[in-house]
């Protein structure tokens, strides 16, 4: 028997409901473990930053979150499995400067694309760099020191490996005093400052955070910081710029990054406890001993906007410096 008008309405009626009915409800985020990916050897100030990051996350969230180091081709292995993640806020990233930043011109071709690829969480902190020499340097100051590498070219310096901060700084360095040196490529900035200490290489821009011992023990002499103002950890220590070197600025950064894709909501959730980290007087208590300075206010908006800066920033000094990888 054919169905009437009234019954036809009726079942689109139905139907139209079923369709207009909500849907189940989405899965609540977190409900499984986080993975924290950083890009670095387990023990160095970023690991220790991402387990702090970690353990914030797992108690401010109620989650489990697993650190995992993926170090590798200056941090590019470990960024590129994390950008080729699901969005889905299970998989971030403790990123650095280099990561972000310095890889864009340092390599010809990268994995990854810094700004496409990822979504910015929140920056965590700044890390201060500082030039150091061998004790029997005949220089007490930076004016000396530029005046000794001005009568003394090709002298030698140590970094952590081409195209790294301490290399770029050095570069910068050498721009901004008008001094002729001679880079050393290193596997990392201790063994450099080691061979500094040993007197086989008179100098180098290295982070603060190994080089704070060497100092206050009379290994090395410190001439000055790379930051615009001096440092918590070592307010004694000036500036580069306090010491003459108008304008020369050295600070690399550290911030939490994710796929780029993760929904704004489980974005927001995640600066949040950042924002709660960066802002406990224990926490920068405990950077402060690792030399690194906080960056509190940081949101998902304005570390993107900033990764796109010094982008331009670094790409500058990245040529500069003739600095180039495959």
């Amino acid at each position: 028997m054919p169905l009437t008008r009234r019954e036809i309405v009726a079942g689109l009626g139905g139907g139209l409901v079923a369709l207009g009915a909500p849907p189940a409800l989405a899965e609540a985020y977190p409900s499984r473990p986080i993975k924290m990916i950083v890009p670095y050897p387990p023990g160095g100030t970023t690991d220790l930053l991402g387990r702090m990051v970690a353990d914030q996350l797992q108690t401010g969230l109620g989650a489990t979150v697993v650190v995992e180091n993926k170090p590798g081709v200056a941090t590019a292995l470990g960024a590129e499995f994390v950008a080729r993640a699901e969005p889905d806020g299970y998989t971030l990233m403790i990123a650095t400067s280099t990561t972000l930043a310095i890889n864009k011109t340092l390599y010809r071709k990268l994995p990854y694309d810094p700004v496409k690829d990822f979504t910015a969480i929140a920056l965590v902190a700044a890390v201060p760099f500082a030039l150091i020499v061998n004790p029997q340097l005949p220089v007490k100051t930076l004016a000396d020191f530029i005046a000794y590498a001005k009568s003394n070219p090709g002298l030698a310096y140590g970094s952590a490996g081409n195209g790294s901060p301490q290399h770029l700084g050095a570069a910068m360095l050498q721009s901004a005093a008008g001094i002729d040196i001679r880079h050393i490529s290193y596997r990392g900035s201790v063994p450099a400052m080691l061979d500094v200490i040993a007197g086989r290489i008179p100098f180098m821009v290295v982070d603060l955070q190994p080089a704070l011992p060497q100092i206050r023990d009379g290994k090395v002499r410190v001439l000055g910081v790379t930051t615009p103002k001096r440092v918590a950890a070592a307010p004694d220590i000036p500036t580069l710029a306090e010491g003459g070197l108008t304008g020369y600025e050295l600070v690399a950064w550290q911030g939490i990054v994710a796929p780029a894709g993760v929904p704004r909501n489980i974005v927001d959730q995640l600066a949040a406890q950042i924002g709660k980290l960066v802002a406990d007087p224990a926490t920068r208590e405990k950077l402060t001993t690792l030399a690194l300075e906080p960056l509190p206010g940081s949101t998902p908006d304005s570390f993107a906007a900033f990764i796109k800066t010094e982008v331009d920033r670094w790409a500058g000094i990245v040529k500069n410096s003739g600095a180039e990888l495959e």
